[in-house]
């Protein structure tokens, strides 16, 4: 009977999901509006958004030309160019370059 209980935990260890790696998501430069989110394939396929809703956690990789003010969930956080910031708590991102101009891009990531 034991056996049968061992085997049966087991293979509900077993058979559980595995914790999702974290999708990357991209902040680029690009005119007009300075910064966007970076989305989709290749060059040709590559899209621009302010805005954007992903699942579980996200890696924020910069390559926006300054440093990035991520306010969210648990506080503000500061990202520098190049860097990579993963994030891991349910809820909305309000994402804007430090020392922005009011006409620039203000991007928001949602995650569920």
């Amino acid at each position: 009977m034991r056996t049968l209980i061992l085997f049966g935990i087991t293979a509900l260890l077993l058979a559980a999901p595995a914790s999702a790696a974290p999708t990357t998501v991209t902040v680029a430069m690009r005119d007009p509006g300075c910064h966007w989110f970076s989305v989709g394939g290749g060059s040709s396929h590559r899209k621009f958004a302010t805005t954007l809703v992903r699942q579980g956690p996200v890696t924020l990789v910069n390559l926006d030309e300054a440093s990035l003010k991520i306010k969210g969930p648990g506080g503000t956080r500061i990202e520098h160019v190049g860097a990579r910031l993963t994030l891991k708590t349910a809820g909305v991102y309000r994402i804007t370059m430090v020392g922005q101009a009011p006409d620039d891009n203000h991007l928001k990531l949602t995650l569920r």
